[in-house]
């Protein structure tokens, strides 16, 4: 397998389920993703969860509803609707500014909502959103339609995320339940879990010797840091000569600074590696991530393409807190259907930030 391929294939399944549980929180045993057919369902450390549904793989325009339902006993469903451009001949130019969006269900029309064309969402009413799912748990033809522009909603594989929300939940065999409902009461749902506490710590003022630091200690300091890297996590580290990235340094502390350089490189994605290192030897590199895409202000970031086209995304953030690099954040965009910069936002991972 070339380096290549088992980075897109690290990235796909990494970005797009986002699982992995960060080594400065605790583990986060609430969070889960599945996906069936034309649905998805991602729920972060909190339980809340979220669950997505597009258009079929062989229909013309792109459609997606979220369903969103955080954790606890009576908590309701709360939905809401994008719709897509074809990727030929557009739809959209000969509609109004503003679309008056239909619910039709198996023929029978279940309400309209107003929705912007220039951005293409709309929150379902509660009404909307019971017959959403009543009809999610049979075969039903579902239909979002703005005079003769009809976008057609998959329900193929809704009744499985949908078992697997309330599973994650606690709510199966419950009055509340989503998809397989019961006569026990919620009293014995899940709760929601509390968001971790993150305290964000300034880094220190810049030192005068830092603008040097690089040029002083770069031999010896790229060193220390591919001893402490492996070739795989970082393979332009282990590069020599004219092709070896550069190095950059911030101050992060009074004895700390972090220290940058690009990682990889690949057909639409690219990662930098950031370690923390002492000021001065021996250094002892602690790498934060080698895939990093961005740094500001003591926020680390890394964002990348699930594929070319751009129409599903992952992401995740660090945040300094004075001693170490936290993940605060990890989210993907969820499948790859047909929107450009992806349907949603579904997150696995949330943090109160202070």
């Amino acid at each position: 397998m070339t380096r290549f391929t088992q980075r897109h294939r690290l990235l796909h399944v990494a970005l797009l389920l986002a699982l992995a549980a960060p080594a400065a929180l605790p583990a986060r045993a609430a969070d889960a993703a599945f996906q069936h057919q034309d649905w998805e369902l991602v729920c972060d450390n909190t339980r809340t969860c979220r669950v997505a549904g597009y258009q079929r793989d062989d229909a013309d325009l792109p459609v997606s509803v979220l369903l969103t339902r955080h954790a606890g006993a009576g908590t309701a469903v709360a939905g809401r609707v994008t719709l897509g451009d074809g990727w030929e001949d557009s739809v959209l130019d000969a509609l109004p500014a503003q679309l008056r969006v239909a619910l039709w269900i198996d023929g029978k029309s279940h309400g309209e909502r107003t929705m912007a064309k220039t951005a293409l969402q709309a929150d379902l009413t509660a009404a909307q959103v019971a017959a959403l799912l009543k009809a999610l748990t049979r075969d039903s033809r579902i239909e979002f339609r703005v005079g003769k522009v009809v976008w057609e909603l998959s329900d193929s594989g809704a009744a499985a995320v949908l078992l697997k929300m309330d599973d994650v939940q606690g709510r199966i065999g419950t009055v509340g339940a989503a998809f397989r409902k019961g006569k026990q009461p919620e009293t014995r749902v899940l709760p929601p879990l509390p968001a971790p506490i993150v305290k964000a710590v300034p880094l220190a003022p810049a030192r005068p010797g830092d603008a040097r630091f690089i040029a002083q200690h770069g031999d010896a300091l790229r060193k220390a840091l591919r001893s402490a890297t492996d070739e795989d996590s970082c393979s332009d580290l282990h590069e020599t000569g004219e092709t070896a990235p550069s190095l950059e340094a911030v101050r992060l502390t009074k004895t700390k600074l972090l220290v940058s350089t690009r990682c990889w490189l690949a057909a639409y994605n690219a990662g930098s590696g950031y370690w923390i290192v002492n000021d001065t030897a021996p250094y002892r590199p602690e790498l934060v991530t080698s895939d990093a895409t961005d740094f500001d202000n003591g926020v680390l970031g890394a964002t990348h393409k699930a594929r070319g086209i751009g129409d599903c995304w992952g992401s995740e953030r660090w945040t300094w807190d004075g001693t170490a690099f936290v993940q605060t954040s990890a989210s993907s965009t969820g499948m790859c259907k047909g929107f450009a910069g992806g349907a949603w936002e579904l997150p696995t991972l949330v943090t109160q930030i202070r």
